[in-house]
């Protein structure tokens, strides 16, 4: 028996995993399901490593070139019993906006319904339906178009990108890090780093308008190809939309709000790189010497780095930096699109250019150099919070406490604590101790109005004494009620980033590579980090290694409700999906 038949065998058959019997090997299109069967009774351990096996070879087959292997891995997979379970659950389960409601209504699915759209979902699709339209406001001006089909459709382009992603991930550039698994902002911001700290450099900041809105259907399909998924992804780009009760057609863009949009859309920058690489080639630079650069030379003195729809290009020369964004411009246009002449500028990361100050922001993140005498090179670069992040954040901690005014101390700080500790964390990674100082110091400030406010007439030493409790430790006067503490952001230790290596890709199966990825990410609470480490990477629940996609959430073995404490060997790390699964069975129990 060959090897695809073996696969098919495999891959298709439910028997391993469920605890019924099935009458044939063969892969099911249409299964009456038991009824006696529960979502619980799945091995999702054995459906998981079924999956990833037929992932690994579909991006295996990318990276060599196989194109038809590539193919028939890909509806294997399709057809395949595990990869359709496996995408109603990251659709049900796993997904972030699993509360948010489609077209028809529908939130989320029953046990036994999960089944049922289990069952019946299969490729070819006969008519992709149409998804409801909300704008999401962006600022004062901007409003963000976000379509959310229906839950069917939903999980049937979760399907889809089980197969396409691998395909993808083998042919993305190095340098692109949006909405690419194992890939985050900070190693985006990381790249930059390493590419400026031994020379400065100009650089064009762009961001592309909107992307995801007006992208050419035929350029996009295009570079799909000959795909099996292309006929289904042709229909979701024009099944059209619903908008303030009316039906409207797609000429152009993708669905974003869908599963799959963000993968079509690196689809169509797809190329960008290759496109700046085959110019760098082109041009007569030479070195400082006189002599003619080397074509690897010229290549490695353009860097290109992109997340989603925002993009810089570095390069010492600023000659080189106009041509690039001549260059880029032209490209786009093939693709229905165009940079947003306000938020495209060229500036350098050491000396004023043109007006534009030194450095530039990007991800949330300002990047500058500052000429010093301490070091070698004669500057210093230094990655800190934007302006506008500190400005954001800031104003919404204000605003809680001014919407919070007569609340306890205890709702206060449950309410203050999560932000101040997800924003701290996401910019721990680089240079922000100042700042976190100085936030908390702006902080402290709006506090003592807020307890000065709920006591006119006492003294400062009384409101401090009775609010400001000293925290062991602490070197300032902090929030608390003497059991709930409120977080400090100068508490979160600076701690670097590990950018990801450019050719690594969590499809090639290197998982001593990718489990030890997951406890370095700077957004990777301390305890989520001590947690993973007691583990080994594995969920205490269904024993799977985490992956760096995965929703983790920490869960207590003795609930506190019943005695049990907040320390660590009372904690334990499952998968979302695996908690919802307990608190399901524990209901269950409570209501028998």
């Amino acid at each position: 028996m060959n090897k695809a038949k073996t696969l098919k065998r495999r891959l298709g058959n439910p028997k391993p995993f469920l605890s019924v019997a099935w009458d044939t090997d063969d892969i099911p299109s249409q299964i009456s399901v038991n009824p006696n069967l529960e979502w619980k009774d799945i091995n999702w351990k054995r459906v998981e490593k079924n999956v990833f096996k037929l992932q690994k070879l579909i991006y295996r087959a990318s990276s060599r070139g196989e194109i038809r292997k590539m193919h028939k891995y890909q509806k294997l997979l399709s057809k395949s019993y595990y990869a359709r379970l496996l995408a109603v659950r990251r659709v049900i389960q796993d997904n972030q906006d699993k509360k948010t409601a489609s077209i028809n209504g529908i939130k989320n699915l029953p046990l036994m319904q999960r089944l049922n759209l289990v069952d019946i979902l299969e490729l070819p699709y006969l008519k992709a339906s149409p998804t409801i339209r909300f704008w999401i406001p962006i600022n004062q001006d901007d409003k963000c178009p976000l379509g959310i089909p229906m839950i069917y459709g939903r999980a049937l382009q979760a399907l889809v990108k089980l197969g396409m992603e691998p395909e993808w991930e083998a042919r993305f550039a190095p340098n692109s890090y949006g909405f690419r698994p194992g890939r985050s902002t900070h190693d985006a911001i990381r790249a930059i780093f390493d590419d400026i700290k031994h020379k400065p450099k100009y650089v064009l900041d762009a961001n592309i308008s909107k992307c995801f809105d007006k992208i050419n259907h035929d350029a996009l399909l295009g570079k799909i190809g000959l795909s099996p998924y292309r006929q289904i992804v042709k229909q979701w780009l024009n099944s059209g939309v619903f908008d303030n009760k009316q039906s409207l057609g797609t000429l152009q863009g993708t669905p974003q709000g869908g599963v799959i949009s963000p993968l079509l859309a690196n689809i169509a920058l797809h190329g960008m790189e290759d496109k700046l690489m085959e110019f760098i080639e082109k041009l007569p630079l030479k070195y400082s010497s006189g002599a003619t650069m080397s074509k690897r030379d010229k290549q490695s003195s353009l860097s290109v780095v992109r997340y989603a729809d925002k993009f810089v290009i570095l390069h010492e020369d600023i000659k080189v930096v106009q041509q690039s964004k001549t260059l880029i411009q032209e490209w786009l246009n093939h693709l229905g699109l165009e940079l947003k002449p306000e938020k495209t500028k060229i500036a350098h990361t050491l000396e004023e250019y043109k007006g534009n100050r030194s450095g530039f922001d990007f991800l949330g993140f300002t990047i500058r150099q500052w000429k010093v005498k301490s070091t070698k090179q004669g500057f210093k670069t230094l990655i800190k919070p934007s302006a506008k992040s500190i400005k954001t954040h800031y104003q919404k901690l204000a605003d809680i406490c001014d919407s919070h005014k007569t609340v306890s101390t205890k709702a206060l700080i449950a309410k203050l604590n999560p932000i101040i500790k997800g924003w701290a964390n996401y910019f721990s990674a680089f240079v922000s101790k100042e700042v976190f100082d100085e936030i908390d110091s702006l902080l402290w400030k709006r506090l003592r109005r807020w307890t000065s406010r709920r006591h006119p007439n006492k003294s400062a030493t009384w409101v401090n004494k009775k609010y400001f409790l000293k925290v062991k430790g602490a070197r300032n006067l902090i929030l608390n009620d003497g059991e709930y503490i409120l977080n400090q952001h100068s508490d979160m230790p600076v701690i670097g980033n590990i950018k990801v290596k450019g050719n690594k890709s969590p499809y090639d199966g290197d998982w001593t590579y990718w489990s030890s990825r997951i406890g370095q990410h700077p957004v990777v609470r301390k305890e989520v980090t001590t947690l993973l480490k007691r583990q080994k990477g594995k969920c205490a629940s269904c024993r799977l290694d985490f992956r760096q996609t995965d929703l983790i959430e920490v869960d207590h073995i003795v609930p506190r409700s019943k005695g049990g404490d907040n320390t660590y060997r009372n904690k334990k790390l499952l998968h979302q999906h695996c908690r919802d699964s307990k608190t399901a069975k524990g209901l269950k129990a409570v209501n028998h």
